[in-house]
């Protein structure tokens, strides 16, 4: 294999050297170009890798100087987790934006009970009114604690008796505010590609206690 390589990374090009690509050898990336090289190669004969190439030129310039980017840090983290380059990896969750996200956010989140399962559910109540429409909404209930739960109970049975779906959240035991999920549930609906918002859900009958307190209404605009 030659010392000069060519690559064609999702559709852009690159030239680096074979000693660059292999800096760390326990690497997917290393492993890629030891013994026969395992890739297919374009018209041109680059070696050609189907992923994003506006990022791998971060990554290659890491290889080259060792220089942590600091732009579109979560895709080039992404992308170091698929080309296994663990030093990077390690330097990029030590970041501002991967520190937040994986040991804040997500830590929270891992203490809110069914999650991501209620994102999915959220999103699948709001496909289903969706037919003829341009909005629809989804009604969430969300408490942090367990007294919380128990006083918008006669509301939730309420929405319950005239057949409205509802999405509950919590409660949980960790320091962020209903505020923070309610910023989380829309945050990562709408990384799924939806665009929604939320506000306060109006009273009804049935909603005793201030109850309705807890209960927001997420519309999701179609079109």
């Amino acid at each position: 294999l030659s010392p000069i390589v060519e690559l064609n990374v999702g559709g852009e090009m690159f030239t680096t050297t074979l000693s660059t690509l292999k800096k760390h050898p326990g690497s997917k990336l290393a492993e890629m170009f030891t013994g026969q090289p395992k890739l297919r190669t374009d018209s041109e004969g680059r070696f050609f890798i189907d992923r994003p190439g506006t990022y791998f030129k971060y990554i290659l310039e890491y290889l080259r100087s060792n220089q942590v980017p600091t732009q579109c840090v979560q895709d080039v983290y992404k992308e170091a987790l698929f080309y296994d380059i663990e030093p990077l990896i390690k330097q990029l969750e030590d970041s501002p934006q991967i520190f937040g996200e994986l040991v804040a956010r997500k830590q929270f989140l891992a203490r809110v009970p069914n999650y991501s399962e209620n994102i999915e559910l959220m999103i699948r109540i709001a496909r289903a009114e969706a037919v003829a429409s341009r909005w629809s909404s989804v009604i969430v209930c969300v408490v942090r604690t367990e007294e919380d739960a128990a006083r918008c109970q006669d509301a939730l049975n309420s929405l319950d008796t005239d057949k409205k779906s509802v999405v509950k959240f919590g409660p949980w035991k960790a320091a962020p505010s209903i505020s923070d999920l309610l910023d989380c549930i829309q945050m990562d609906v709408e990384a799924k590609g939806y665009k929604i918002s939320f506000q306060p859900h109006v009273a009804e009958k049935g909603f005793r206690f201030k109850s309705y307190d807890f209960f927001y209404k997420f519309l999701f605009t179609w079109w």
